[in-house]
């Protein structure tokens, strides 16, 4: 064997006696206690704070404009109208991860859904949800290190997190369960009344 190659056999072994494989590795998430401890982009390209969320009931959801859930966006916007004046939001990252589904720029995809949707909900700036390019906000969400009981990959467009006053995670809805099914709006109304209460105190 030529130098070179017991260099390159000796490299490659390094990895197997340190326990992990290099093609495995997976992106670490922000050492955050929450989710809304994390800065993003809004769909205009200024930086917001989520921070700023805290103390209402969040749902994060990864959107598509080309996706055959992308009706999804009127039960969005028909769950945010019904509840944001009693704490609820809904925010919104669109992503191209999934067969392409979301080839638009920032702007495209803002025209798209205030004109077809009438969306008013908000809106962010278009990240990867997973893969080596994952950003740090979905990094945190699916790991877990981070989130554990609601971790694990993104199943397709559309999947939703549902986060109380509190910042923490207490929710994960498969993405073809409708944001207003029975299923999410009683876990919603749950979470708004427990933030009454707590306010109440």
């Amino acid at each position: 064997m030529t130098l070179l190659g017991k260099m390159v056999s000796a490299v490659s072994v390094i990895p197997t006696l340190l326990g992990f494989n290099i093609s495995t590795l997976s992106v670490e998430p922000p050492s955050v206690t929450s989710p809304l401890d994390l800065k993003v982009k809004n769909i205009d390209g200024s930086e917001v704070d989520l921070a700023t969320y805290k103390g209402k009931v969040v749902m994060i959801v990864n959107v598509a404009s080309k996706c055959g859930l992308t009706p999804q966006y009127t039960a969005l916007e028909s769950i945010y109208e019904k509840y944001k004046d009693k704490g609820f939001v809904v925010l919104g990252f669109p992503e191209n991860n999934f067969m392409g589904q979301e080839p638009g720029s920032d702007p495209e995809i803002k025209m798209f859904c205030s004109t077809k949707y009438n969306v008013s909900f908000p809106m962010f700036s278009k990240i990867s949800v997973k893969g080596d390019d994952i950003a740090p906000l979905y990094a945190w969400l699916t790991s877990s290190k981070t989130n554990p009981g609601f971790d694990g990959d993104i199943e397709w467009n559309f999947g939703k997190f549902l986060i109380g006053p509190d910042g923490k995670v207490i929710n994960r809805f498969h993405p073809k369960v409708k944001p207003d099914s029975d299923e999410v709006v009683s876990a919603i109304e749950k979470a708004l009344t427990a933030k009454d209460k707590a306010s109440a105190k």
